[in-house]
């Protein structure tokens, strides 16, 4: 268990959606854990101007409203002892000044402060601006971080623009981006099962892999956020930054050590070694679609374009497709292909690896079907699982064969089950990067899918459409190499064979 130095935790945008529906539980969670330094005070920032006992009853509805089953009171009671509220009006010239005071020259805050922007991207460069205007970002009496949500920019050159705004008060060192998906357990038990065990070290390369697949479907629309989404599109809120993070996890080498910087250098490397996409080869390794009306869990849902806030022209990607190839030693000809979508079948978040076919089918006579190819299936979520399948002789005195599944279903019922905003916040206030992303990482990251978002900008007239329920639009068959190859849609044996669109 880490040992953390006491720390004041000050959360901008702290009566918004983020810091309500999972910054201040998750906090809350870590107390009753008693995970928590000891001294530890957390300073919360909005605009509105509000006394700190109004502001600890607001944070008791917040956690009442998570948990309905009930709180734990003495943990509660801890939880109250740390909590702080100062306003910071917008228009109140004196604000920074003030918040500067409290923090430096109160004695009551712990010197060692990470701000926490829970609030729009737009607004990150003017805080950290003023933040370092008035000397709290200066690392004089202990240190100062920042921690910056994605999106971290639109496209590249605003992502470069960010990254300038920031530097100007802060050092690489100082800014932890966090992504949330990277803090799930079953995304750092890609790490634990491919360094842990030596069982298929020999295997993860192209002579045995034929492709992997990463998937992150989701059965819910908008929900509210068509304002961001109609901005961002399925390529840049999913594909970007998540799912370019679980290939890099798949595809890097072993590093020198679980340091972050160790670890940042290997998931750089894959993403340097992605092939550019030309942008007149885009509709050949990238597909874009957007739902229509449909049935989800037998009710009926809207479409894309009838959801409260989006535009009627709008051409906004709800699904996304990319085939990529990382061109080194280990990977070279093997295609990645990346998908994620709204409003799908399921919702759901897996890695699967398919190995090649043997190199002579010596049971083609006796085989009643096609032969079936091994699958390694890491599930992210709802079913964090491995699973492995393989062929085995069906019982009878004819050699026919069936596909077996392995499933090493790793949780136990007793197991804690903690949200991945829990360990990142204890890793900010610990100063360990390794589940952070570094820049690089961000702009080589952008480099990926820039050329298709500068083609998708371009093509306004027309998009494909898919069923709300579905497993995606037809057409993204083209994406593969081969007419063998598809879209894995399940986890378990039943789906193996499921042709997809």
């Amino acid at each position: 268990m880490k040992t953390i130095a006491p720390s004041t935790l000050v959360i901008f945008g702290a009566a918004g959606n983020l810091a309500r529906i999972k910054l201040i539980p998750a906090l809350y969670r870590l107390e009753v854990a008693q995970r928590l330094p000891e001294e530890m005070l957390i300073l919360s920032v909005s605009t509105e101007a509000r006394s700190r006992e109004v502001w600890i009853d607001a944070v008791g509805e917040m956690l009442k409203a998570k948990y309905p089953e009930g709180l734990d009171a003495p943990a509660f009671a801890r939880f109250c002892q740390r909590l702080h509220y100062h306003g910071n009006p917008p228009d109140d010239l004196t604000a920074y000044d003030r918040l500067k005071t409290l923090i430096d020259g109160s004695g009551k805050f712990p010197p060692n402060v990470v701000f926490y922007m829970a609030v729009p991207p737009s607004m990150f460069p003017g805080i950290v601006d003023r933040l370092g205007d008035v000397g709290l970002l200066k690392q004089t009496m202990g240190t100062r971080r920042v921690v910056i949500e994605k999106p971290f920019g639109y496209d590249l050159l605003s992502a470069q623009s960010l990254q300038k705004g920031l530097t100007r008060h802060l050092d690489e060192q100082q800014i932890f981006r966090i992504d949330h998906y990277l803090g799930k357990g079953t995304v750092q038990n890609v790490m634990v099962f491919r360094f842990a065990n030596i069982l298929l070290e020999p295997l993860w390369n192209r002579h045995y892999i034929d492709h992997v697949q990463i998937t992150h479907s989701e059965s819910l629309g908008v929900d509210g956020r068509a304002g961001y989404y109609n901005e961002a599109g399925a390529l840049r809120d999913m594909i970007q930054s998540h799912l370019l993070q679980l290939l890099t996890l798949v595809a890097m080498e072993p590093p020198v050590s679980m340091a972050a910087e160790h670890l940042r250098d290997e998931k750089v490397k894959v993403l340097k070694a992605i092939r550019p996409i030309p942008q007149n080869a885009v509709h050949a390794h990238a597909f874009r679609a957007q739902y229509t009306s449909g049935v989800i869990d037998g009710k009926p849902v809207p479409g894309y374009l009838e959801e409260r806030g989006v535009s009627a022209d709008s051409t906004t990607e709800t699904y996304a497709a990319l085939k990529v190839f990382v061109d080194n030693w280990r990977w070279s000809g093997v295609p990645f292909y990346l998908r994620t979508g709204k409003r799908m079948a399921e919702g759901s978040s897996a890695i699967c690896i398919r190995f090649r076919n043997p190199p002579q089918d010596l049971l083609r006579q006796s085989r009643h079907d096609h032969s079936h190819p091994n699958w390694i299936m890491l599930g992210i979520q709802p079913n964090d699982c491995l699973k492995m399948e393989i062929q085995v002789k069906e019982p009878g005195l004819e050699l026919h064969t069936r596909t077996l599944s392995l499933d090493a279903t790793y949780r136990k019922q007793d197991d804690a089950d903690y949200d991945a905003y829990e360990g990142l916040l204890l890793d900010a206030l610990d100063g360990d990067h390794s589940l952070f992303l570094r820049y690089d990482e961000v702009e080589w990251a952008w480099r990926v899918v820039d050329p298709v978002l500068k083609v998708w900008a371009m093509e306004r007239e027309f998009i494909n459409n898919y069923a709300a329920g579905s497993w995606g639009p037809r057409g993204t068959y083209r994406l593969f190499d081969r007419e063998d190859q598809f879209w894995r849609h399940s986890l378990d044996v039943s789906g193996a064979d499921l042709q997809a669109y």
